[in-house]
């Protein structure tokens, strides 16, 4: 089953995520603010992590950046979700590290296409249920 570390702390948004990824059949791992993400991605070693970019604690570019630093844990695709949607955000998630970006509100379709095209071939199918 594909693991996915969801890093979010308005309540809202995770559950909402939450609950459509786990009907489609993923393992959701939930980590409310940046140095829980960290922790939980060096623990789980999670498949592909969803980040927000405005956390308490750590914030996330900051969260993405000791991630990519720790050469003990695998490297794992990373999308940002913000709600920063100015021009040179994008590029700011990415020069942290994370491999995609996602400004909110989330929209779930293209969210599930961004996971697809990150996991490894056939990974994401596994997760759909038939």
């Amino acid at each position: 089953m594909t693991r996915i570390l969801l890093v979010e702390d308005h309540e809202e948004i995770w559950d909402f995520l939450s609950r459509r990824l786990k009907r489609r059949g993923f393992e959701v791992i939930l980590a409310h603010d940046g140095q829980d993400g960290v922790d939980k991605a060096r623990a789980s070693n999670p498949d592909i992590v969803l980040l927000d970019m405005n956390l308490p604690v750590m914030d996330g570019w900051t969260a993405a950046r000791t991630m990519r630093a720790d050469t003990s844990m695998p490297r794992m695709p990373i999308i940002a979700l913000t709600a920063h949607a100015m021009s040179g955000d994008r590029e700011k998630t990415l020069a942290a590290g994370c491999d995609d970006y996602h400004a909110k509100p989330v929209d779930f379709s293209k969210l599930l296409a961004q996971i697809d095209a990150l996991l490894p071939a056939g990974a994401a199918a596994e997760a759909t249920p038939s």
